[in-house]
């Protein structure tokens, strides 16, 4: 099965493997007014990458990742207005539902909204009994959506690598952020190392690639440096230092290890080191 990352801009990134049901139908986007970032039959690569995405686009994040989701195996119908999700069954069987149907997710004018135990809470302290049938109730997509803003949602999930750079202090409750922002978050290392195994493994590289090659990869972008270095070249030194934390990046996957891993270990090997400049060059003691 095929698996779209998807990009409609100013509203969202998401997964789907039907795009013509769920963007064009569903939320209204044809070609032209949406962008396909990635495609994969790999559903855990796509779903590591929506959440990368998301957060490079400064978009909602996604609690639950789309390879855990449910879609299929629910009994719980609920319906979703531009203001209300209403939920099919009165407040006090509610609770039960909501913890049946654990990773549900849908989508709402407001961003996509999540059943999880740290949600339930929410949902059970801001429930409403519907005016038109007792046997239901409702919540304001609005003030769901702010819950994310205002609350860590994660604090019950153990923290994928993902996560741990979504917590901090990026919206939640959609649109772009401003463009000093955006590059804030995208200069940050480990998701710009992310974003980098994401593509290699996207074109086969670790499934394919080995060490010696990539070493011999190394040494080439090495030596555009060095050319670069000599001409006084700025912005050929600046591309070939980038070529080379890319190929780095790969060869320590290849490895076994990550680059973070190896950048730690190399840092806390010198971190308390001694000893003085000569000719240009630290010299230990």
């Amino acid at each position: 099965m095929m698996y779209y990352l998807y990009h409609i801009p100013g509203k969202k990134v998401g997964v789907t493997t039907n795009l013509e049901e769920r963007v064009h139908k569903q939320q209204g986007y044809y070609p032209g007014e949406y962008e396909i970032i990635e495609t994969s039959e790999d559903i855990n690569f796509i779903s590591a990458g929506e959440r990368i995405m998301q957060k490079c686009y400064g978009y909602k994040v996604d609690e639950v990742l789309y390879s855990e989701l449910k879609f299929n195996n629910t009994d719980m119908n609920i319906n979703i207005t531009e203001q209300t999700t209403t939920f099919p069954c009165p407040v006090v069987k509610l609770k039960g539902q909501l913890m049946d149907n654990i990773g549900m997710r849908w989508e709402t004018e407001h961003g996509d909204l999540h059943i999880s135990p740290k949600t339930i809470e929410w949902i059970m302290d801001n429930v409403q009994t519907s005016k038109y049938n007792p046997q239901r109730c409702y919540v304001y997509n609005k003030a769901f959506a702010r819950f994310y803003d205002n609350h860590d949602v994660y604090a019950e999930h153990e923290a994928s690598l993902a996560d741990l750079h979504m917590k901090d202090q990026y919206p939640r409750t959609g649109g772009i952020m401003m463009d000093h922002a955006k590059e804030m978050t995208i200069d940050r290392g480990l998701n710009d190392f992310d974003l980098i195994r994401m593509w290699a493994r996207q074109r086969g590289l670790y499934d394919k690639g080995d060490t010696k090659t990539q070493t011999l990869k190394l040494m080439e972008e090495a030596g555009e440096i060095c050319r670069a270095v000599l001409k006084d070249d700025h912005d050929q030194v600046v591309d070939g230092i980038g070529d080379c934390v890319v190929v780095l990046t790969n060869l320590a996957e290849l490895q076994g290890v990550s680059i973070e891993q190896c950048i730690k270990a190399a840092y806390n090997e010198i971190c308390n080191r001694t000893g003085k400049m000569v000719n240009g060059t630290f010299k230990k003691d």
